[in-house]
């Protein structure tokens, strides 16, 4: 499995022949500039909840590559609107198998509104089983809701919301890795803007402290897990 890190929250995975792309922010994004979003290659597209720095570049591609796009019922029902058919509705604690594999829709704590202003429903996260088991948390908070997922799941890695402020910080990030029973992490949600900022060198250090493995890819960067 190949996963493929965009900037801020949006990252690829390739299993076996599929491409699943998660919360594309590309476009807008000054440090993503050197990537060209025409490019990418989708035959999923799973946005974990409405807000614009996890959507922006959702629907240009999905037009382009006829991606089916997964999400909450809310989110789905606001892209059927503008045209985008090929779509598969979600809610919290459901599973569906898709031809690379199954994904559950989980829990997390945050909040959710589209682009403009509409209901985004509740935000969630991911847990996809393919030809390896990951876990993306979307933008949530730390919950004890974590747990039941490290009680039931065999995750090879975890991709987890790292820059505070909107979302989990380090501190907590790694308390979530403990709960879901994972200790390789990809961190994503960090560094876009001011109030994301950290220090890549400590969290690593952190994480380290703890017997986790806190992964931090170039953006473009390619890495095999």
């Amino acid at each position: 499995m190949e996963l493929t890190f965009y900037g801020h929250a949006c990252f690829s995975v390739k299993t076996q022949d599929k491409t699943i792309l998660f919360d594309p922010f590309i476009s807008p994004n000054p440090k993503a500039a050197h990537i060209d979003v025409t490019t990418l290659a989708a035959n999923y597209i799973l946005l974990s909840h409405g807000h614009e720095d996890h959507v922006a570049d959702a629907e240009n591609i999905a037009k382009r590559t006829g991606a089916k796009l997964v999400s909450n019922f809310e989110i789905v029902s606001w892209y059927e609107k503008k045209g985008i058919e090929n779509v598969h509705p979600m809610n919290h604690g459901g599973k569906w198998k898709f031809d690379f594999g199954t994904v559950k829709y989980t829990n997390a704590v945050h909040s959710s509104m589209l682009p403009d202003g509409s209901y985004g429903g509740n935000p969630g996260g991911f847990i996809v089983n393919a030809s390896k088991s990951f876990y993306f948390a979307g933008d949530t908070a730390l919950t004890m809701d974590m747990k039941l997922i490290g009680n039931s799941e065999k995750l090879d890695f975890a991709v987890l919301p790292i820059g505070d402020n909107f979302t989990m910080g380090i501190e907590d990030a790694i308390t979530a890795a403990e709960f879901i029973n994972c200790n390789k992490i990809i961190g994503v949600h960090y560094d876009t803007f001011g109030y994301i900022e950290i220090n890549k060198n400590e969290a690593i250090d952190k994480f380290k402290s703890r017997g986790k493995e806190l992964i931090l890819p170039e953006i473009g960067e390619t890495i095999k897990l």
